[in-house]
C-alpha cells in the first residue's frame, strides 16, 4: 500500500517525497517547500490543458472511424487528404522558416555518429551505454560475427590467434581506407613516432605520413615512444593504441594493441518505452539513477567471471599537441533524458483529491531539476559544456501538443529559475499526425528544438491504428516494402533539411534491432548516414563502435548538402494506407504464420515487463533470433492483430489458440532464467498472459493503440499480490 506525504496541495508518494527533499534538493540550495509549491502550481495549471489535447486526440480518431467505415466501400484518397484538411488533422503548411536553438553541444550539432538509447532504470546498462562514447574495434569485431569464423577463426574456447589477426588485418584495412598514409599501408607499418611536430610512420626500410596531415591531432607518451596516437575523421576521433609489452601488442610489429573508437556521441537515458516504471517507487530508481550520471558518481557492481565488478563512469581523456599544449575530449556520450508523453498518469503524485500526475509533467519537473546538478557543476563530472538540459519527448501528435511541450518547459524554466531555452527538446516524429505536420510541429519550438527521429515501429503502429476501420493492412513484411514508409523517412530529412538543421540539431534514424547480427548491421546500416542523418541508433556499445566506422566512411554534412537539392517527399505518399491489396490471396498458412510471429512476440516481451518489471531487454523470436525490444514492438504486433481481428482475415479462437501454443514456445525459450514463471502451466492465472490477450482483444478501445495504459494496470496488479 502506497504512503503518501503532503506537499502543499499534492499527495506525493513518500519515496518519491523523501528522495526529492533529500537526496536532490539539499545541494541546490532550494528549499522542499517552494519546490513543491512550484510542482502543484505547474500541475494545476498544465493538467487541464493536457487533458483537452487528449481530448482531441480521441474526437479525431471518432471523427476518422466514423469516416472510414461510411467510405470504406468506395475510398477515395483525394477526398481522404480534403476531409483530413476539414477536421484539422492536417494543417496548413507556414512560411519558410529555420530554427533559432543556441547553446548546443558539438556531439548534437558538429558531430555524426551512433546513438544509444537505454534504460534508465538499470544502473549497469545505463553506465554502460554512457561509456559507450569509446570502445575497442578489437574486442567488438573479435566478439561478433563481423569476422567469420571460418578457416580456424573461430569464437569459442580461449584467445584464438587465427581469429586475433583477422581482427588485426581490419582494423589496418579500415586505418588504409579513413587515414591513407602519403605511400604504403598501415598493414607493413612498424612504428608510430611524432617527430618535427608530425605523425611519422615507419616500414622496415622507409617512412612515411599521413597523406592529409590535419587529420593527426594528438599522442600520449612520449614522441619517439608514444602510447596513443590521436586521430580524427569527419569529426570522429580514432585512437591508435600502443604497448609492445601487452598480449596483443606483442603480435604486432608497431606494438599496436587496439583501436579505440569515438562511438556513440550522444546516448538517449530513457524514462519511457524501454522502462516498466508504474509507481513511486519505480519512478525513483529511474529518477536516481538520472541523479547519478547527472552528479557523475552513479556506480554499479555485479558478478561478472566470477569476479566483483564495480561499473562507473568513465572520465575525460586527455592528449598532448605536437605544440605541447593540452586537449580534453569527454570520456562520455552526451546523455539526453526520454521523458514520457503526454497520454500517461501515475500514482506517485495525487492532485486535486485522488487525480493522478499526468506523468509527463512530473518528469519535466524532476528530470530538470535533477538536471541542474550538472548546470551548477556540483558533480565529480560534466555533461552539457555549453549549460544546456536534453529532452526528448515521444508521442505527441501534431503541432498543439509539441507547443504544450514547449509551454510545460517554459513553466518547468520560470519555476527553476534558468534562462529560457535551457531546455532543450528532440522531437520523436513516430505519430502519424506529427508526420504529416512535421514542419508546423517544429516551428512550435524552434528555439530550443535539437532533434528529430523516425521510428518504423510505433509509427506504423500509429498507421494501422487510425486507420483500423478501413481495412485489412497489408502482413508486417509487406508494410515495410510499401511506398510510404520510404516517404516518411525521406520526408524527416527533408523537413530537418528545410528548417535549418545542419550545424545545429539531430536528425536520426530508428534501431538496428538484432544485437547478435552485426556482420549485417555492417552491410545494411550505412543506410542512415547515407539518408542524411547524423545519428541513428544501436543495440549496444559493439554496435555503436563498429556503427561508427559508417560515419568515417560517410560525411553526413556532405551529404546533407546535396539532399538539400532534392524535391521533398510527396505527403500524398506518406497518407497512402498500407492495406492489403487482395486480401482473399492469403493462405491459411501466410495468415498462421503472421499470427503465430505477432503472438511470440508480444508473450516474449510481455512477460518479462508484467512477471519481472523489464521494460527493454534481448527477445528471442519466432526464429531465435535476439531481438532488443520495447514498448513499440508490442504495439505493432497488438494492433496488427487487432486489424484482422476485426476484418475476419482471422477469428477469436484462432488468436486464443496461437496465443496458447506460444505460451509454451515462450516459456522453453526463458527455460534458463531462474526468475521466470512459466504462463502455460496456469494460462487462466497468469496476469502476464491476460494482459497480453488484452492488449490484442481490447487493441481498438486503446488511445492510439498505445499499450501502456494496460501494461500498467496488470502491473500494478501484481505488485499489488507481492
Amino acid at each position: 500500500m502506497t504512503q503518501y506525504s503532503d506537499k502543499n496541495t499534492l499527495k506525493v508518494d513518500t519515496i518519491l517525497a523523501n528522495f526529492i527533499d533529500h537526496e536532490v534538493l539539499p545541494e541546490l540550495n532550494i528549499s522542499a517547500a517552494d519546490f513543491w509549491q512550484s510542482m502543484a502550481t505547474v500541475i494545476d495549471d498544465m493538467a487541464p490543458i493536457n487533458q483537452q489535447l487528449l481530448k482531441k486526440r480521441e474526437s479525431l480518431q471518432a471523427n476518422l472511424d466514423q469516416w472510414l467505415t461510411k467510405n470504406r466501400e468506395q475510398f477515395n484518397h483525394l477526398k481522404y487528404v480534403s476531409y483530413l484538411k476539414e477536421i484539422g488533422y492536417l494543417v496548413e503548411e507556414g512560411e519558410k522558416f529555420s530554427i533559432d536553438t543556441a547553446n548546443v553541444d558539438d556531439e548534437i550539432a558538429l558531430q555524426a555518429g551512433p546513438q544509444l538509447v537505454v534504460p534508465t532504470s538499470n544502473a549497469r546498462f545505463a553506465l554502460n551505454a554512457t561509456n559507450a562514447r569509446w570502445g575497442s574495434l578489437y574486442d567488438a569485431l573479435y566478439g561478433t560475427d563481423v569476422i567469420p569464423e571460418t578457416g580456424g577463426a573461430e569464437k569459442s574456447g580461449g584467445y584464438n590467434p587465427v581469429r586475433g589477426q583477422k581482427v588485426i588485418a581490419y582494423g589496418r584495412d579500415f586505418l588504409d581506407a579513413n587515414f591513407p598514409l602519403e605511400q604504403g599501408s598501415h598493414r607493413d607499418v612498424t612504428a608510430y613516432t611524432i617527430e618535427g611536430g608530425h605523425l611519422k610512420v615507419s616500414f622496415s626500410d622507409a617512412t612515411s605520413g599521413l597523406k592529409d596531415t590535419a587529420q593527426w591531432v594528438g599522442f600520449n607518451g612520449l614522441a619517439e615512444t608514444p602510447t596513443q596516437i590521436l586521430l580524427r575523421n569527419n569529426g570522429l576521433h580514432v585512437i591508435i593504441e600502443i604497448d609492445a609489452e601487452s598480449a596483443i601488442g606483442k603480435t604486432d610489429q608497431a606494438g599496436v594493441k587496439d583501436l579505440t573508437f569515438e562511438a556513440a556521441v550522444t546516448t538517449i537515458q530513457d524514462f519511457e518505452d524501454s522502462v516498466a516504471a508504474v509507481d513511486g517507487e519505480d519512478k525513483v530508481g529511474v529518477y536516481r539513477n538520472w541523479l547519478g550520471l547527472m552528479r557523475g558518481d552513479l556506480s554499479d557492481s555485479f558478478e561478472k567471471g566470477g569476479q566483483q565488478v564495480t561499473r562507473v563512469a568513465a572520465p575525460d581523456k586527455t592528449f598532448s599537441t605536437a605544440s605541447g599544449e593540452t586537449i580534453t575530449l569527454p570520456g562520455r556520450s552526451l546523455l539526453f533524458c526520454r521523458n514520457v508523453g503526454h497520454l500517461m498518469t501515475n500514482p506517485a503524485i495525487l492532485y486535486q483529491g485522488d487525480q493522478e500526475v499526468p506523468e509527463g509533467i512530473m518528469d519535466a519537473m524532476i528530470s530538470v531539476l535533477i538536471s541542474m546538478h550538472d548546470l551548477r557543476d556540483l558533480g565529480q563530472l560534466s555533461n552539457s559544456r555549453t549549460g544546456s538540459i536534453y529532452i526528448v519527448k515521444p508521442k505527441m501528435h501534431g503541432p498543439e501538443e509539441v507547443a504544450f511541450a514547449n509551454s510545460l518547459f517554459n513553466r518547468v524554466e520560470d519555476e527553476l529559475g534558468l534562462p529560457r531555452h535551457t531546455i532543450k527538446i528532440g522531437v520523436m516524429d513516430e505519430e502519424r499526425r506529427t508526420t504529416v505536420n512535421l514542419k508546423e510541429c517544429i516551428r512550435q519550438v524552434k528555439g530550443r528544438i535539437v532533434f528529430i527521429n523516425t521510428g518504423f515501429l510505433d509509427r506504423t503502429g500509429d498507421e494501422i491504428h487510425t486507420s483500423m476501420l478501413l481495412g485489412p493492412m497489408a502482413p508486417k513484411a509487406d508494410i515495410k516494402t510499401m511506398p510510404w514508409i520510404k516517404a516518411y523517412e525521406d520526408w524527416n530529412v527533408d523537413m530537418g533539411l528545410e528548417c535549418g538543421f545542419t550545424g545545429k540539431a539531430q536528425i536520426g534514424k530508428g534501431m538496428w534491432a538484432m544485437p547478435d547480427e552485426m556482420a549485417k548491421m555492417m552491410a545494411i546500416k550505412s543506410e542512415h548516414p547515407e539518408a542524411g542523418a547524423n545519428c541513428a541508433w544501436v543495440p549496444s556499445p559493439n554496435g555503436a563502435t563498429l556503427h561508427a566506422m559508417h560515419y568515417h566512411q560517410i560525411n553526413v554534412f556532405d551529404v546533407q548538402a546535396e539532399l538539400k537539392k532534392r524535391e521533398r517527399a510527396d505527403i500524398n505518399d506518406i497518407l497512402r494506407i498500407p492495406l492489403c491489396q487482395d486480401p482473399s490471396a492469403l493462405t491459411a498458412e501466410q495468415i498462421q504464420h503472421e499470427l503465430d510471429n505477432n503472438a511470440q512476440g508480444i508473450l516474449g516481451y510481455v512477460v518479462r515487463w508484467i512477471d519481472q518489471g523489464v521494460g527493454c531487454s534481448k527477445v528471442p523470436d519466432i526464429n531465435n533470433v535476439g531481438l532488443m525490444e520495447d514498448r513499440a514492438t508490442l504495439r505493432i504486433s497488438s494492433q496488427h492483430i487487432c486489424n484482422w481481428l476485426e476484418h475476419g482475415i482471422c477469428d477469436a479462437e484462432q488468436v486464443k489458440d496461437t496465443f496458447k501454443r506460444m505460451a509454451k514456445v515462450v516459456d522453453e525459450q526463458n527455460a534458463g532464467d531462474s526468475a521466470y514463471t512459466n504462463m502455460s502451466d496456469d494460462l487462466s492465472n497468469s496476469t502476464a498472459y491476460q494482459a497480453a490477450l488484452d492488449l490484442v482483444f481490447k487493441g481498438k478501445e486503446q488511445p492510439s493503440g498505445y499499450t501502456e495504459p494496460l501494461l500498467h494496470a496488470y502491473r500494478l496488479k501484481l505488485k499489488a499480490k507481492k
